[in-house]
């Protein structure tokens, strides 16, 4: 599968290698988690999508993972080539032990190993991933 859409994507995709995750404490990441920095009920997403529009309101992840109305087709294909989960969540729907682990920073991704859950990626980080999902791929590939 991650050779069939790194092909899609272009040669050289970082689609085509398998992503391995290590921490230093807790071994392999057998999920990521990500939070966005926006709220999931009705006024939360047009409050969202009006603010993006107008350049008051930033999520880079939500940049990363969806377009104008729906998830893009570059986010799809790189959550499928991730050999482990990639859950979302907005601040409001997050469960408890996810916005501990947050500490009140969104976006932000997390990843859950053995010992718990563990900050991935901070939101500069995301910020520099420019929305490109594929960049978040690279990311996740190096820990």
């Amino acid at each position: 599968m991650a050779q069939e859409v790194g092909e899609r994507l272009g040669t050289g995709s970082l689609l085509q290698r398998p992503v391995q995750t290590m921490t230093e404490s807790g071994g392999q990441f057998s999920e990521f988690i990500g939070v966005y920095n926006a709220e999931s009920t009705v006024l939360g997403e047009v409050s969202y999508w009006l603010g993006a529009r107008l350049g008051i309101r930033h999520c880079s992840l939500c940049d990363i993972t969806h377009g104008l109305f729906t998830k893009r087709a570059e986010w799809q294909a790189c959550e499928s080539a991730l050999q482990i989960p990639f859950t979302t969540f907005h601040i409001n729907d997050a469960p408890a032990e996810v916005t501990q682990a947050a500490n009140g920073q969104y976006p932000i991704v997390l990843g859950r190993n053995q010992l718990g859950i563990h900050i991935v990626l901070n939101a500069d980080e995301l910020e520099q991933c420019n929305g490109s999902p594929q960049e978040l791929l690279n990311r996740l590939q190096s820990l």
